[in-house]
């Protein structure tokens, strides 16, 4: 594992996106997400994408042209169509107006259609917690990768969710997961590091868990049968739930918004077809419900009174969501972003590919 700094990380995948015809403001805004991703320690969001998304731009899936379009509007929601480009700058750009609007009318909701992989979904929904508003993402995903309960193959996404809220004196609050057990990229970095797999992320066509992290990538792009688990993995341990969950949040960030559902589509898509995921967003002014400062001296409460509940382990305290992010990106900050050399070698590939420098030497 190499470190790099976060500038030379994001000046790397800006001169990719670039030398691929993105407008530069959405190069600009997609490197930033990228990056900010890979501070946070969701390695699997971050420059490694770079290798799917130049496959998935050299099929027509994702257009590197692709203008945002406000599609409908009223005063407390919009539609937008991502013109089938990257997610991440329709994505920055639908939050700040669900902003916007909620600051008028106390809620609203924004939805996003013909759009791709937009990375961490917790990444817009810190946009409106830095804002001073509650904020929740959902998305749609193109990959078919979760087994649902009593199922032998793989029928949902990983389909994420995303939970912000702004305290006191405390950092806000920050959720960000997939509905599945982990996301697919989780065993992409495995691959990429050759580390085993704990059981129960992945599953053959049988049920069976799969700990090769190769093998798994196999089931998960290739192989009919198999997949990842829902959250919760088993019947018997709620995985019930985190299969529910994931239907729930492709109903809003899905149909809701028109956009495609990755099984049907997957079986009609040709080439130069985008994908045409959907993307929700919702941000709550605490204001609306609340005298100025008490939601959040109520939420510093909470989180204080989790940080100091009791620990099983005196040297491991109790945590709350975006604590761990939080720690990583200060860390990183400071020795900078780790990234294996497996990943360094597509990157280099890549760069090369797009005829750019390859600033990770």
């Amino acid at each position: 594992m190499k470190r790099f700094p976060a500038e030379v990380i994001r000046a790397q995948i800006r001169s990719v996106l670039s030398a691929w015809g993105f407008p530069a403001d959405h190069a600009e805004t997609s490197s930033e997400i990228m990056t900010e991703t890979d501070l946070r320690g969701v390695d699997s969001h971050g420059i490694s994408m770079l290798a799917s998304y130049e496959k998935q731009i050299a099929r027509g899936h994702i257009r590197v042209g692709g203008e945002v379009t406000l599609v409908r509007e009223t005063a407390s929601t919009a539609l937008l169509d991502a013109g089938g480009g990257l997610g991440h700058p329709v994505s920055v750009r639908a939050m700040d107006l669900a902003v916007d609007k909620c600051l008028e009318s106390g809620v609203a909701v924004v939805t996003v259609r013909n759009s791709s992989h937009f990375g961490a979904a917790g990444a817009y929904s810190a946009r409106a917690a830095r804002r001073g508003c509650v904020g929740m993402v959902t998305s749609a995903t193109r990959g078919v990768l979760m087994v649902p309960t009593f199922g032998a193959e793989a029928v949902m996404g990983t389909n994420p969710l995303a939970f912000a809220a702004p305290a006191g004196q405390n950092p806000p609050f920050e959720l960000d997961m997939a509905t599945t057990t982990v996301a697919m990229n989780r065993v992409k970095v495995h691959d990429l590091r050759h580390d085993p797999l704990p059981e129960g992320w992945v599953v053959d066509g049988a049920g069976n868990p799969v700990t090769d992290p190769a093998v798994a990538m196999e089931y998960l792009n290739e192989e009919s049968q198999g997949g990842l688990t829902p959250l919760g993995m088993t019947r018997e341990h709620g995985g019930h739930k985190g299969y529910g969950l994931a239907v729930m949040v492709h109903i809003l960030a899905g149909a809701l918004s028109g956009a495609s559902f990755s099984p049907i589509r997957n079986r009609t898509q040709t080439e130069g077809q985008p994908h045409d995921l959907g993307h929700f967003f919702m941000a709550i002014d605490p204001r609306a419900f609340r005298e100025e400062g008490a939601f959040e001296d109520d939420l510093d409460q909470v989180v204080d009174t989790l940080h100091g509940s009791a620990r099983a382990n005196p040297d491991r305290p109790v945590l709350v969501a975006g604590d761990p992010e939080r720690a990583n990106r200060e860390e990183r900050l400071h020795d900078g972003i780790p990234l294996p050399g497996d990943l360094l070698a597509q990157v280099e590939q890549i760069a090369a590919r797009a005829g750019v420098p390859f600033l990770l030497s």
